[in-house]
């Protein structure tokens, strides 16, 4: 059978929880549309994250492969569009490192654009109900890091779509941060669902405006 690989990382910046590894591990040994859909927990660290990637695609071997991330302050499921090619920590990552205008990958192209159908994947999941966005910055830390490097590990593998999607806040977190916006991980593996059954099934992407003008 088919595999999907899906990543979320580990809790961060003092939370003792990360959504997205509890919405993305709700899912582990699922099917969706004849594949099945196998779970990895990244670092929030600079360097080994894309280390424990590069090993999860090549046990895993996908035909897609989704990172998630938790965006605190985010209010929706947010559909990253593009990956750049800088680390710039606001905060050290979980081991210390606080990597300031630094390469992604050293003579690596500027950016990479996601290859998922993400206008596709908005579409269902605001007829499903839940709130979605195209995000047009994955943000300049470790999300961004592991975004780029998947896209940098995938440029070269025929037939394997990738992607980042960030989340929000998980109600308990939130409820520590007063007038955060935030979703339950149970609504976030739904969304990863029809975003994993909208990418195995819609080949071209729809056209559908979703950009911002700032």
């Amino acid at each position: 059978m088919p595999t999907v690989l899906l990543t979320g990382f580990a809790p961060f910046g003092g939370e003792d929880s990360n959504p997205s590894w509890e919405a993305v591990s709700a899912l582990d040994g699922e099917q969706i549309l004849g594949h099945r859909i196998a779970t990895r927990c990244l670092p929030v660290e600079f360097g080994a994250s894309l280390q424990s990637l590069r090993r999860a695609l090549d046990e895993t071997a996908p035909v897609l492969a989704i990172c998630v991330g938790q965006a605190g302050g985010r209010a929706q499921i947010a559909l990253e569009r593009v990956a750049i090619n800088v680390d710039d920590a606001r905060i050290a990552d979980n081991a210390g490192a606080q990597p300031i205008d630094e390469a992604v990958i050293a003579g690596g192209p500027a950016a990479y654009f996601s290859d998922l159908p993400i206008k596709a994947m908005l579409s269902a999941l605001r007829d499903a109900g839940i709130p979605a966005e195209i995000s047009q910055t994955a943000g300049t830390y470790v999300c961004n890091h592991v975004f780029y490097g998947l896209m940098h590990a995938l440029r070269t593998v025929h037939g394997v779509r990738g992607g980042f999607i960030h989340i929000p806040y998980a109600p308990a977190q939130a409820a520590r941060h007063p007038g955060a916006p935030s979703l339950p991980p149970s609504v976030v593996s739904q969304a990863l669902r029809l975003a994993v059954a909208t990418a195995l099934t819609v080949e071209h992407d729809v056209r559908l405006a979703a950009g911002t003008t700032h």
